[in-house]
Order: structure tokens, then C-alpha cells, then sequence
């Protein structure tokens, strides 16, 4: 036992072991990285498939047409007449509440208001009893007047007028239809669920009918006024929580497998199933996941547990309103076979088509991986810090280091936790200016905190310096750092992969500075969050200085209304790991002697 210990003792004071761990950190992410472009080939994808084998997706013959298309066309001229005449939203209700009664079915309405954000509007709904139902599940069909782009959804909104009035015809529903026209496809779909299952805030009202628990909702964005040749499926949602994949499966098996139609995903127009475009589509999802905003009305519901997708057509083809009627009208069926919510599929997954997907056991390593190089790099530094300088410089030199000489450094831990402390705590501060400031402020807010941000680090390190701390206080102010960073991305890669694996190749280079490397500064002024934020926005948005302004306006509006956490992320997880990164690198170790056990 002794001559074990005693190896053990001559194998941590190694000075190969102590060469070791920026090799580790850079072999960590280089693997991650790899591992993640592994991901589209067949040998690490799966085939998707039905789990729940109660949808019976295209199973059903759809009735759908004839007729309905006069119905159509008539309700289109009402719908074109407000659009024309871009009526406001009380009159667009006032008809649309018209319409639905002709048909038979009762009306109710919802304001809301959100007076930080400058928003507010009134939303219109209708509840269709279940013939064979008893009100206590709900599948939800929604509109909305102008989709995310701005766009007037002319057609959208009129085919669920039609649908409306084509399946209060049928007695085969077992839930509840529940018929849902906003004004726009972010504030009124999240007032209205918000109200809904009773978490909303002061500016908006309750729901004066509800129905049962809701199963399902579909969103129509139909804005396309030619024919068409496929359908595009939106299903990212806040945070990146994202629906049960059966619910995606089953729209792909009826429109592409019963409609003959082509099916898209990730805005990828042509997928031609190569390596190239599922490693594309992947990335696509991964930035909307990672970002955590809203991609459409569907987004609203997912949080709540209910599964939800946006379907939109797109391309030139013959298909026309009558057979998105009979996609939407065959995913209304499936979700109506249901006994209970959809469980027994995946969460949490990457789509690189239409038919090959991984889920989390597969893609979830990549990200750790990523996140863990920051942990051997702060246990690195804890171990270095318990050594005397004199001596670490020797062992790096390669000259052997044994107990006799290596005395045991008492570390100085009161100074490096009040600094980390303290800068963790600064985050609150970018954090409630990007949330509290008038939107019309937002881009020359953002500028002066870039050009501040850039100073801060001289300014924290100047004042550092009057407590005249050691190199050893310095690699544990680090080492303290990168522990957090490490542990928050190690958590958050299970709930958000996407934006674990983002903030983590963002920050990797933190893993790499040391005290006094004064020629790291300007790498990490390149990497700080605001820079990369503003170049983001150029590089995404096309830019002009203004778009940086709609960014944090979006930001602004998740976190303040559907509860999005990205800023928490990036300002109060990786903008002090940054602050402190780059506080080190322009530290001036003094050369006061550390103490000796």
C-alpha cells in the first residue's frame, strides 16, 4: 500500500500529467464536433416510425371536397373583402363570428393585452361538441389572421371556416374541435392557451367556454394563393421543446404516404436525402432549437404539453385548398383514435428528413462532450493552484517533482469566490436592460453596451489589481468559472441540446487562456456574446443596424410573455464566463509567495 500511494503521489506531480488537460479539452470538442457530423449517415440515424398504433395515420378515406369547395370559394370572398379593405381585428371577428354561427356553432371571445410589449388584439374562437364525447378532451384547429412573416392568411383562415362547417356534419368526433382565430401567430395563440389552462397574466382575460384537456392542435398558415406541390411542417417550439414525433409521422405519413404529396421540414425547399442536405436540415433545426423562439402559432401549445404542428404549402404543383383540407381533415381522425395523449414516442430528437431521424441517446454525447472540456480544464486548475510557482514551472519544464520538494499550497479561496460571485451577478444587469428597454432604444442601447462590454474587463482587471492577487488566486477565479460553465451546460444539453452545443463551441476558447496571456484579449473580444449577437444578426437578418433591434425585441417578447429562456442563458451563464475568461487573460499576477501547509 505504501509503494501504491507512493506511485500514485510521483503520477499527479507528472509534468506530462499536468501538460495533459488542454489536449483533453481541445480532444473533447473535437469529438463532440465530429461525433455530431456523424449523426446524418444511415449507420447513426434511425427510419421513423408510428409508435402509437391507435393514430392508424391515412387509414381513413377522407370526404373532403366537392361541394366544400363552393363552400370555400364563398367564404373566400367574405375573407377577401377584409383583407382588401384591411380591416382591424374587431371587424375581422365580427365576421368571422358571423359566419360560424350561420353555422350553427356558438361563439367566444378573448382580449389580451401585454402593455410592456406593445401588444394587444382580441381572439375569436368556437367549440364544437363531440357527438360521442363527453368534453373532456379537445383537439384545437387554428388560424391566424397574419402569419410570422406578416402575411394576410387568407386562405388559412377560410379553410377552417370551411372545415368548420364540414365537420360539425360528421358524428364520428369523440373530442371536442375547438376552432381558434388570432390576430397574429405569437401573442394571441399564447394569450389564448395561457388563458386557457389558467396561468395567464392581468392583461388577459379568461376564457369564458372551455372544453376538455387538449390533445392535439393543428396551425394552418396558408398564404400561397396558386396551386400548390407540398406542405411544409413547423413543429420547433419555445426552448426548443418539440411535439411528439408520432404527431409529425403521422401528418408526413397522410400528406406524403394517402395525398401524394411532397413533405418538407426546415425550410429546405429540395431535399434530395444526400449526406449534404440532412446534415442541412439538421443544423437548420438545431439553430431554431438552440435559438428558442416561437416559429409559429404551434409554438404556444408545445410548453403545455400538447402536441402541435404548423402546416403551410409551398412549391408548384396541382394540389389545391380541397387537398389540405383532407391532410388536415385525416390528422383530425388519427388524433380523434386517440385513449390518451401521446406518450409512447420521442420527446426530444433531431429530424435530417422527412424519414431519418436520432434521438437523444444518440446526440446527446456530442454535447456533454463539449460541455465536460471546461470541467477538466477547471480541475486542471484547481490542482495547479496547490502548488508552489516555482515548482509547477520546473515540473513543465520536465524535471521531476517529488514529495520532498512539493510542499502543500494553502489556497486562497475568499478573493477568487467573491470575484466569480460578483460577476455572475452582473449578468441580471444586460439581462433586465435587453428586457425592460422601449424597442425603439433597443440598437443604440445594444451599441453603447458593445463598446462597454469591450471595456469592462480592463476596467475589472484594474480594479483587481489594487487587492494584488497571485497567480494561484487568478487560476482559481478561473477554475471557479469554467466549474459553473461546465455544470450549466452539462444540465442544460438534456433539456435544450441545440443551445448547449452552441454556448459551448462559443466559449471553448475560455478553456484555453491563462493568467497573464494577454495575447488572447483580442480572440476573446471576437467571441464575446454581444459581438457574436450583433455578427449573428448581420450575417441571418441581411443587416442593417436596425435588425438587431427586431432580434432583441423577439427576445425581449419570449421571455417576457412565453416564458423563453435563451437570455438567461446567454447573459447570465456565458457572458460572465466570458467577463471572467477575459479578466484572467489581462491579470498581472503579483509575485507575492502563496503559503505553505
Amino acid at each position: 500500500m505504501p509503494r501504491l500511494l507512493s506511485g500514485a503521489h510521483r503520477l499527479r506531480n507528472s509534468p506530462l500529467l499536468l501538460k495533459l488537460p488542454p489536449y483533453l479539452s481541445f480532444l473533447c470538442i473535437i469529438v463532440g464536433v465530429v461525433w455530431l457530423f456523424l449523426l446524418p449517415l444511415d449507420e447513426y440515424s434511425r427510419r421513423t416510425y408510428i409508435s402509437e398504433n391507435a393514430l392508424l395515420p391515412g387509414q381513413v378515406h377522407t370526404y373532403f371536397g366537392g361541394s366544400d369547395q363552393n363552400v370555400f370559394r364563398a367564404f373566400k370572398h367574405e375573407i377577401n373583402a377584409l383583407a382588401d379593405t384591411d380591416a382591424n381585428s374587431t371587424v375581422v371577428n365580427d365576421k368571422v363570428a358571423e359566419i360560424l354561427e350561420d353555422i350553427g356553432l356558438k361563439t367566444a371571445r378573448q382580449r389580451y393585452r401585454y402593455a410592456g410589449q406593445g401588444v394587444q388584439g382580441e381572439n375569436i374562437y368556437s367549440v364544437l361538441a363531440a357527438p360521442r364525447g363527453d368534453a373532456t378532451e379537445a383537439i384545437v384547429l387554428v388560424a391566424s389572421w397574419r402569419n410570422g412573416k406578416g402575411e394576410i392568411n387568407r386562405k388559412g383562415v377560410t379553410l377552417l371556416l370551411t372545415l368548420a362547417r364540414y365537420f360539425r356534419r360528421w358524428s364520428l368526433w369523440s373530442k371536442d374541435i375547438i376552432f381558434l382565430v388570432t390576430p397574429d401567430s405569437a401573442a394571441g395563440p399564447q394569450a389564448w392557451v395561457d388563458a386557457y389552462h389558467d396561468s395567464h397574466t392581468a392583461g388577459v382575460e379568461s376564457l369564458p367556454v372551455k372544453s376538455g384537456a387538449l390533445q392535439g392542435a393543428l396551425v394552418i398558415d396558408y398564404v400561397k394563393e396558386d396551386r400548390f406541390k407540398s406542405i411544409h411542417i413547423a413543429y420547433d417550439g419555445v426552448n426548443g421543446a418539440l411535439p411528439n414525433l408520432d404527431l409529425v409521422n403521422s401528418v408526413v405519413s397522410i400528406a406524403g404516404g394517402q395525398m401524394g404529396m411532397g413533405v418538407g421540414l426546415q425550410e429546405m425547399w429540395t431535399h434530395r436525402d444526400t449526406y449534404r442536405d440532412r446534415l442541412e436540415t439538421m443544423l437548420r433545426g438545431m439553430l431554431k432549437q438552440g435559438l428558442g423562439t416561437a416559429s409559429g402559432a404551434h409554438s404556444a401549445f408545445i410548453p403545455y404539453h400538447v402536441d402541435a404542428v404548423t402546416l403551410s404549402p409551398y412549391g408548384d404543383g396541382w394540389q389545391d385548398e380541397m387537398a389540405m383540407g383532407r391532410v388536415i381533415e385525416g390528422t383530425f381522425r388519427s388524433l380523434n383514435n386517440l385513449l390518451e395523449k401521446l406518450h409512447q414516442s420521442f420527446f426530444f430528437y433531431l429530424l435530417m428528413s422527412t424519414e431519418r431521424f436520432v434521438s437523444i441517446g444518440t446526440y446527446l454525447p456530442s454535447a456533454m462532450l463539449v460541455a465536460v472540456n471546461f470541467t477538466f480544464t477547471s480541475i486542471a486548475l484547481w490542482i495547479k493552484s496547490g502548488m508552489p510557482e516555482a515548482e509547477v514551472g520546473k515540473g513543465l519544464e520536465g524535471k521531476r517533482m517529488d514529495k520532498a520538494r512539493l510542499g502543500q499550497v494553502e489556497r486562497d479561496l475568499f478573493l477568487p469566490l467573491g470575484v466569480v460571485v460578483v460577476v455572475q451577478a452582473l449578468g441580471v444587469v444586460p439581462l433586465g436592460l435587453f428586457n425592460a428597454t422601449p424597442q425603439q432604444l433597443l440598437a443604440p442601447v445594444f451599441a453603447i453596451f458593445t463598446i462597454l462590454n469591450l471595456i469592462l474587463p480592463y476596467v475589472l482587471s484594474e480594479l483587481l489589481r489594487t487587492y494584488k492577487p497571485t497567480t494561484q488566486q487568478y487560476q482559481l477565479i478561473l477554475s471557479f468559472s469554467l466549474l459553473l460553465l461546465g455544470m450549466f451546460l452539462s444540465t442544460l444539453a438534456t433539456l435544450n441540446f441545440s443551445l448547449s452545443m452552441m454556448v459551448g463551441l462559443l466559449a471553448s476558447p475560455l478553456s484555453f487562456v491563462r493568467p497573464g496571456s494577454r495575447f488572447w484579449a483580442i480572440p476573446l473580444a471576437l467571441v464575446s456574446p454581444p459581438v457574436v449577437l450583433g455578427v449573428a444578426t448581420a450575417v441571418l437578418k441581411h443587416g442593417s443596424f436596425a435588425a438587431i433591434s427586431d432580434v432583441l425585441r423577439e427576445a425581449a417578447f419570449g421571455w417576457n410573455v412565453m416564458g423563453m429562456y435563451t437570455p438567461v442563458i446567454v447573459w447570465c451563464v456565458w457572458w460572465p464566463a466570458w467577463v471572467v475568461g477575459s479578466l484572467v487573460v489581462l491579470g498581472r499576477p503579483s509575485t507575492g509567495k502563496a503559503k505553505t501547509a
